[in-house]
Parts: structure tokens; C-alpha cells; sequence
């Protein structure tokens, strides 16, 4: 596709006997939300490792913007993360420092920005999630929703073109998913980045993904828009829209 910003071929990894990835193939379309779905232990977080590169694959190519990464030397390699946002399933806080600090790290880190410059790009990224003024609080007085907010300004704060959400709404009730999953559209909406996300939330991904991808047995099975998704007529993933109840959904048949 030729407005992939990430391709992924004939990805395959195991773990002694068991082969988690069996042959990934899978394409994300710049500037769109590609939700990656499938069964719990299934290879999602490992797919997702492997696309920063903290995993290596025993064969198979990923391509980010181009660049073929499975080979990469490390100071490579973070060239090319340096592009790439990642907001982890706990949020990966620091905990000894406060909300500013945790979102200027990277600048701190990875610019020769002056600290006013720093200081600009921290309010306007804590502005974009809803935290405009949040700046002195430290991680423990913090909400699991708002960890998440402080850790998706941290992932945009780079300017990356590649946002990977790690179960984005996991442990938040219903009403705090609802707000991430708002904010992650709004975001997108706003900053026309490419957003990857794995997520065991159907029912709110099928929400706000442009693009779903299920993986069953080490293989990305069906992609397609949401509806085409439900739509699609593989008993595997009939039965696994089945078990998650998806509104709408009977057996294929909406």
C-alpha cells in the first residue's frame, strides 16, 4: 500500500516450542487509527514490541517510514524511535517526578531545546489531553485516567508520526474508557498522527478505529473498517465477536 507508514512481512516468533507470531502480515495506513484486536495471551503486546523494536523477530521484515528495522544497530534504531510515540499500559510514569517533568523528559533527553522552548511544547501537549495546569502534581496523586493523559502528552511531546497505544483503557471504569477513547479520536483528529493501538475493548475500539486488524493464531486473519469486520464470514472471527458480545452483532448478521 502506498500509503503505509508501517509494514509488517512475514513476521514470525517463538518462545522455545510455541510460535506466538506465525507469519504477521499487516499494512497501517498514515493518518489513521488501526485498532489491533484478538484473544488475551495472543500475541498483541508482542506484535507491539516488536514494532519499537524491543523485540527481534526470528525472520520477517517491519518497515517504519521506509526503514526496514529487524536489523538495525541500537543508535539506528533510536533514530527511527525517535519518530515513534508509545503510551504503555500503565502509563510508565516516573514517580519521582511531577507531571511537567514526566512529559519533558524526552525533550530533555533527546533536544538541544532551551528550557522556555521545553517548558512551551509541555503546556501545549498537556493542553491537548486536558491537563493545562496539572504541572506540579506527582503520579500518586493522580487518577488512572489521568496517568494515561500525562502519558499520551509524554508520547506526543517528540512530535512522532507513530502513536502505539498498549491497552489504552485498561483498569478505568466505563465513564474514564469513554474519555480516553474520546481523547485518543480528538487527538488524532487534531494532529493527524498514525495511531496503532492493541486493546482487548471491543466494543470501544470498533468505536473509534478506522481500520481493525484481528490476530488468531500468530496471523493477522481479517483487516478491514469496523463494519467490513463484522461483516467479515470467517467462522474464527464470528465466534470471537460472539464471545465479546458486540453490539449489533449476531453470528454475522447485523
Amino acid at each position: 500500500m502506498e500509503n503505509s507508514v508501517i509494514r509488517v512481512i512475514d513476521l514470525r516468533k517463538s518462545f522455545g516450542a510455541q510460535k506466538v507470531l506465525d507469519g504477521i502480515n499487516l499494512e497501517v495506513e498514515r493518518g489513521k487509527i488501526t485498532v489491533i484486536i484478538g484473544k488475551s495471551g495472543g500475541g498483541k503486546s508482542v506484535l507491539m514490541k516488536h514494532l519499537i523494536g524491543l523485540m527481534k523477530p526470528d525472520s520477517g521484515e517491519i518497515w517504519i517510514n521506509g526503514v526496514e528495522i529487524t536489523h538495525l544497530r541500537d543508535a539506528e534504531l533510536n533514530e527511527v524511535r525517535k519518530k515513534c510515540g508509545m503510551l504503555f499500559q500503565e502509563a510508565a510514569l516516573f514517580d519521582s517526578m511531577n507531571v511537567k517533568d514526566n512529559v519533558a523528559f524526552p525533550l530533555q533527553e533527546h533536544s538541544r531545546l532551551s528550557q522556555k522552548e521545553i517548558d512551551g511544547i509541555v503546556n501545549e501537549r498537556l493542553r491537548e489531553v486536558g491537563l493545562l495546569g496539572s504541572d506540579d502534581k506527582m503520579p500518586a496523586e493522580l487518577s488512572g485516567g489521568m496517568k494515561k493523559r500525562v502519558g499520551l502528552a509524554r508520547a506526543l511531546v517528540m512530535d512522532p508520526d507513530i502513536i502505539l497505544f498498549d491497552e489504552p483503557t485498561s483498569a478505568l471504569d466505563p465513564v474514564i474508557s469513554l474519555a480516553i477513547e474520546d481523547l485518543i479520536t480528538e487527538t488524532q483528529t487534531h494532529l493527524k498522527k498514525t495511531y496503532v493501538v492493541i486493546s482487548h475493548d471491543i466494543m470501544g475500539m470498533f468505536r473509534i478505529a478506522d481500520k481493525i486488524a484481528m490476530l488468531s493464531d500468530g496471523k493477522i486473519i481479517a483487516t478491514g473498517t469496523p463494519y467490513e469486520i463484522k461483516r467479515n464470514d470467517q467462522e474464527a472471527v464470528k465466534e470471537f465477536l460472539r464471545a465479546t458480545k458486540l453490539p449489533g452483532f449476531a453470528g454475522g448478521v447485523l
